[in-house]
């Protein structure tokens, strides 16, 4: 514990003891259908027309829990990589729970069925689980953690066995599991290879992923694969550890600077890696095949079987200098090949990752296991020079689509034309597609007008579109996949008249924005550690943000990506990474009102050092650079809400998007962004606005006339 930790809770403990914090123990409550919309369901009652009928499925896997001889079954969202966004093929959690959503853990038992999932997924929780799921609410008081309630279901039992897969659990959280049920006589039980969904998922599910691979040229990587095998291997020495098994896809991807489309919007392929001082191992599905397939990246003229330096049969036999042993992805495979690792000596130590599952990490013999963060990892999210490069040229063109699109949906919009949710993304996406080096998108845009916006990761479908109007809120968050870089941006409007209300929930969202762009900090700290500070104007006033402020961000690779994030948590994530330079984050504050409107702004920030007018110690003081640009809503703002140091950095940032933007767009779209990147006056910010509306009216009336 630090001593700023420590200074914190020795303060806490003297208030209580003194009587000037008033303490309170938070009483668990009681979860039940009854907390549920529409449940139980009432004869007659429409349900939600986005909710799934898991009751053939439920009973089902009851059946497989009965023979495998377990009460309780833990269902999490990950794949064997802990992947956030796994294959389609993974999607168990989806299946037998109807949550579409990628973040919550299902667990169900012979007669009850429970689901727990974070702030963004809670409002469609609601809408997709049918009435066999009680919805559990993470981060709402008095929500049981997932071990109480099914410690607290299996008081009466009398085999006390939960069940999961090995595979699909991370080692970490295995063992935070098995603490909590060993206390109260409760067994934690594997089932092996044998997924119990896999049992029951035996129609309609997709095919597992084996989608060709490219190697990514060296002009957008900015580094061989081979060197970054040696800077692994340089910190493998230092650990003393004879071998590193990558087990992340994006570490793989990164590692070997290959790319593929086994998970949708994420290039990545599905495989492990085995580092070795002396040979590498990649394991691949369909390997012979992809290793000799013609690249059907235009960019690459590369096979895989050259680009690893390998044979094409996967060996290494006859090559100099490092070559990649090609393998065939196997999970029972290559567990036998890290136990024969481990076997053949036993001073060999074998590094793995906090969030490598726990079926790898039960096949290393405990005195031979180093278990760590990824190096991977962190050097992998500090982008090298030529990373940098491509961020910032992918953010500007990505930018340049989006100014294009924006100008045309509002303008038509205006004049009575019918867009909606799904036709707006749809049209978006082809402004992406044109852009060079697109490579498709970084996820699925979030379109959402008023009560859909409330709904922090709402997917636009045909069954919810809502038309997009002059009177309602529209949010609109999305991104793309670019060779030198993957982009996230959102931005909120309003193509008519704003509340007050509103213009004061956008500013207060803006102000905490700003403040965190504008955010200095000392070497060495996480971003949990500064989090409040975007959300500090909303607390202000009293209202609140269900999700993190800030994620990492890949170069063409995750939209989400670690170790580092600006999150506050109610438990310290162990891969947490403290936040370094040449790292990209967004910045993404908001505010949602349930069946209202939902506002976020999120801008792509790079961490770099900071020049500041006392230098302590040598402290290396780092910030911030916006990465993102493209401006805000004037008419959404209320600029007398802003201080001056937030309207310095809002006149900076417009004068970016001017200069670094504005050469690149031309007519309609350039005059767009002239309306909303003018400089605000200090005197009389209503001096900007009036200027801006006249502007938008004249280029309006013009473009009715031509």
């Amino acid at each position: 514990m630090g001593t700023i930790h420590t200074f914190f809770v020795i303060s806490i403990i003297f208030s209580c003891l003194s009587g000037s914090v008033d303490v309170h123990f938070i009483t668990k409550r009681d979860a039940s259908l009854d907390d549920r919309k529409d449940c139980p369901p009432v004869e007659g009652q429409p349900q939600p027309p986005t909710r799934v009928d898991t009751t053939a499925r439920l009973q089902a896997l009851r059946t497989e829990m009965g023979t495998a001889d377990v009460d309780v079954y833990i269902i999490p969202s990950e794949d064997a990589h802990q992947s956030e966004y796994p294959p389609s093929y993974d999607l168990r959690r989806s299946y037998i729970s109807g949550l579409s959503g990628s973040a919550g853990i299902a667990v169900v038992t012979a007669t009850k069925a429970a689901l727990w999932t974070d702030g963004r997924y809670h409002l469609q929780a609601d809408d997709e689980l049918d009435c066999n799921w009680i919805l559990m609410k993470d981060g709402v008081e008095g929500v049981p953690t997932m071990t109480e309630w099914i410690i607290e279901q299996m008081m009466n039992s009398t085999t006390k066995n939960v069940g999961a897969s090995p595979f699909l659990l991370s080692s970490s959280k295995w063992k935070t599991y098995e603490e909590a049920f060993t206390q109260e006589a409760i067994t934690m039980k594997s089932v092996g290879a044998n997924d119990l969904i896999d049992k029951i998922w035996t129609s309609g599910r997709p095919e597992k992923p084996k989608t060709p691979i490219n190697a990514l040229p060296l002009k957008f990587a900015g580094r061989s694969w081979q060197d970054k095998i040696n800077d692994l291997r340089s910190e493998m020495t230092k650990k003393h550890a004879g071998a590193f098994i990558v087990t992340s896809l994006d570490e793989t991807a990164w590692l070997f600077n290959i790319r593929a489309n086994d998970i949708l919007y994420n290039p990545f392929v599905v495989s492990y890696a085995i580092v070795e001082m002396n040979q590498i191992s990649l394991y691949l599905i369909d390997s012979s095949t992809k290793l000799s397939q013609t690249p059907t990246d235009e960019e690459t003229t590369e096979t895989l079987y050259e680009h690893l330096n390998t044979n094409q049969d996967g060996t290494c036999t006859g090559k100099t200098g490092l070559c990649v042993k090609v393998l065939e992805y196997n999970q029972s495979g290559l567990l036998t090949d890290i136990e024969t690792l481990a076997e053949t000596s036993q001073s060999l130590k074998v590094w793995v990752t906090i969030l490598c599952n726990q079926a790898i990490y039960e096949t290393i013999p405990e005195t031979q296991v180093i278990q760590a963060n990824s190096k991977v990892a962190l050097i992998k999210s500090m982008k090298n020079s030529v990373e940098r490069a491509g961020m910032q040229n992918s953010h500007i063109r990505d930018a340049v689509a989006l100014i294009n699109f924006m100008t045309k949906l509002e303008k038509e919009v205006k004049e009575g034309k019918k867009w909606t949710e799904v036709s707006a993304a749809a049209d978006l996406k082809t402004y992406r597609f044109d852009q060079e080096y697109n490579r498709g998108l970084s996820f699925n845009s979030i379109s959402g007008v008023g009560s859909n916006g409330a709904i922090i990761h709402y997917s636009p479908s045909n069954i919810t579109d809502k038309q997009i109007t002059t009177s309602e809120m529209y949010l609109l968050d999305s991104g793309g996949q670019y060779l030198d870089g993957t982009t996230d941006v959102t931005r909120t409007f309003h193509f008519g008249t704003p509340t007050e209300y509103e213009k004061e929930c956008y500013t207060l969202v803006l102000m905490g924005h700003i403040d965190l762009a504008l955010t200095k900090w000392p070497r060495g700290l996480y971003g949990r550690d500064f989090d409040a500070i975007a959300r500090h104007p909303l607390w202000d006033v009293g209202l609140v943000y269900r999700h993190g402020t800030g994620h990492g961000i890949g170069a063409y690779l995750s939209v989400h990506e670690g170790p580092g994030r600006i999150s506050i948590s109610h438990a310290v994530n162990p891969s947490d990474e403290p936040l370094d330079e040449n790292m990209f984050f967004s910045d993404e504050p908001g505010y949602y009102e349930a069946g209202k409107f939902g506002i976020r702004l999120e801008t792509i920030v790079m961490t770099e050092i900071v020049d500041t007018k006392y230098h302590f110690d040598a402290t290396t003081m780092l910030g911030f650079k916006a990465i993102t640009l493209v401006p805000y809503e004037p008419h959404l703002i209320n600029f007398s809400m802003l201080s001056q140091r937030q309207i310095d950095w809002l006149n900076a940032y417009h004068k970016r998007v001017e200069n670094e933007v504005g050469p690149k767009l031309s007519g309609e779209p350039l005059e767009w962004m002239k309306t909303r990147t003018q400089q605000i006056t200090t005197s009389s910010p209503a001096s900007i606005i009036l200027p801006s509306i006249l502007l938008i009216c004249i280029t309006s009336i013009l473009s009715l006339l031509k």
